[in-house]
C-alpha cells in the first residue's frame, strides 16, 4: 500500500508539472504511430515513464521492453544476425552505459539525432555526431546496515571493500557478465587498481548476486557491506522505510551515464524517426528529467540542482567520479570479463 500511495503521489505531482511546463505539448499531438523501446530501467520507472509519455504524446503508442543490459545485448545480437544486417524489434534503446552505444554505432545500427546546444544542455559526455546522448545517471556506491554495524566497522573505499579481511564472505556485488553497471564498475576499478582488484575480491569471497538479494542480506546480517547502485538504496529508504545507508566511497564514486539511442531507420521495428526524435528530446527536457529524479537517478542536465530522494549534490559526485574508460569497456570487454570470472567466480 505504501508503494502504491508513493507511486500515485509521484505521478500526480510529476504529471502536473509535465503538463504545465511542456511548451511542446501541442506539437506532440501530431506525433503518431508506434515505437518500441528496449530498456534496462527498473519496472516501476518504466511504469512512470509510460504514463508520462501517454500524457505528452497522446497519439503515439510507446511500448517498453525490459531486460538487464546483458540480456538485452544477447537479444539484440540474435536480432542482428551473424551478418549484422537484421532488422531489430525496437526503435530506441535506453541501456546502462555508453560502451554498448559505441558498439552499435560501429555496427551501423544507430541513427543521428540532432539536439540543440548539447554542450550547454548536458553535464555528461555525449556522441558528438549525435548517435547517443546520456539520459539518466546511475551511481555505483557502497551500502551497509547501521542497525547491525557501526559506520566505523565497514570500509569507506572500494579498495578496502575488496581487501579488508574482516569482510571476508560478508560482501556482495552484481554480476558484470550480465549487468552493464557492474561491468562499468569493474572496468573503472581495474583501471584504478589493476586486475589485482579482482584477485582481492576473490580472496575476500565476494558474493555475486542481484541487488535485491544483496539488500535483503544486509537486512539479515548475511552481508556486512555491498557494492550497489545508489538508486536501489534510495528507493528502499523511501518506499520501504529501510535504514540501510549509502557510503559514497572516499576513493571515488562510479558514475554511469545511461544512454538513449535511436535505431537506424532501415533497421528499426517501426521506422518512426519523427517520434524517436521527439521522445529523445522529451527525455532530455526538464519535464522528462523530473521522472529520472523520481526514479532515484541523477539528472543529466547541466544546472539541474534537484537530486534524487535523500541523495547528495550531483556536481559534487561528478567531482569525485573515478571515471570509466568506455572504449576499454567495449573493446576489452571479453578480456575483462574473463579475468574477473577467473579471479572471482571460479575463486576457491
Amino acid at each position: 500500500m505504501k508503494r502504491l500511495l508513493s507511486f500515485a503521489l509521484a505521478m500526480l505531482l510529476l504529471t502536473h508539472g509535465a503538463v504545465t511546463t511542456s511548451a511542446m505539448e501541442a506539437d506532440n499531438e501530431d506525433i503518431e504511430g508506434k515505437i518500441v523501446i528496449y530498456t534496462s530501467m527498473y519496472q516501476f520507472a518504466i511504469d512512470m515513464m509510460t504514463e508520462a509519455l501517454k500524457e505528452e504524446f497522446p497519439n503515439l503508442e510507446v511500448e517498453f521492453f525490459y531486460g538487464g543490459t546483458g540480456s538485452l545485448q544477447t537479444k539484440l545480437a540474435g536480432e542482428m544476425g551473424d551478418d549484422l544486417n537484421g532488422v531489430l524489434s525496437c526503435d530506441m534503446l535506453l541501456v546502462a552505459e555508453p560502451a554498448y552505444s559505441l558498439e552499435l554505432k560501429e555496427y551501423g545500427y544507430l541513427e543521428q539525432m540532432e539536439i540543440e546546444n548539447p554542450d550547454e544542455l548536458l553535464r555528461f559526455e555525449y556522441d558528438e555526431e549525435g548517435y547517443w546522448y546520456p539520459a539518466r545517471t546511475l551511481n555505483m556506491v557502497l551500502a551497509y546496515n547501521p542497525e547491525l554495524y557501526g559506520e566505523d566497522e565497514v570500509p569507506h573505499t572500494f579498495k578496502e571493500f575488496a581487501e579488508d579481511e574482516s569482510m571476508k564472505g560478508l560482501i556482495s556485488m552484481s554480476d558484470p557478465l550480465t549487468s552493464g553497471t557492474a561491468m562499468a564498475a569493474i572496468v573503472a576499478l581495474s583501471d584504478k587498481y589493476g586486475y589485482e582488484y579482482f584477485d582481492a575480491l576473490g580472496k575476500n569471497q565476494v558474493m555475486i548476486e542481484s541487488g535485491s538479494t544483496a539488500l535483503a542480506k544486509l537486512q539479515t546480517g548475511e552481508c556486512k557491506e555491498i557494492m550497489i547502485l545508489e538508486e536501489s538504496v534510495l528507493r528502499a529508504r523511501k518506499e520501504d522505510g529501510s535504514k540501510i545507508e549509502v557510503i559514497y566511497p572516499d576513493d571515488g564514486v562510479i558514475l554511469i551515464p545511461s544512454t538513449v539511442m535511436t535505431i537506424a531507420e532501415d533497421k528499426s521495428a517501426n521506422a518512426n524517426l519523427e517520434a524517436c526524435e521527439a521522445v529523445t528530446k522529451w527525455f532530455l527536457s526538464e519535464a522528462g528529467q523530473k521522472y529520472i529524479l523520481a526514479g532515484y537517478m541523477h539528472s543529466v542536465l547541466a544546472g539541474m540542482k534537484e537530486v534524487p530522494y535523500d541523495s547528495i549534490d550531483t556536481d559534487e559526485l561528478i567531482s569525485k567520479d573515478i571515471g570509466v574508460d568506455w572504449e576499454r569497456c567495449y573493446h576489452d570487454r571479453e578480456e575483462i570479463r574473463t579475468r574477473f570470472q577467473e579471479a572471482v567466480t571460479i575463486s576457491e
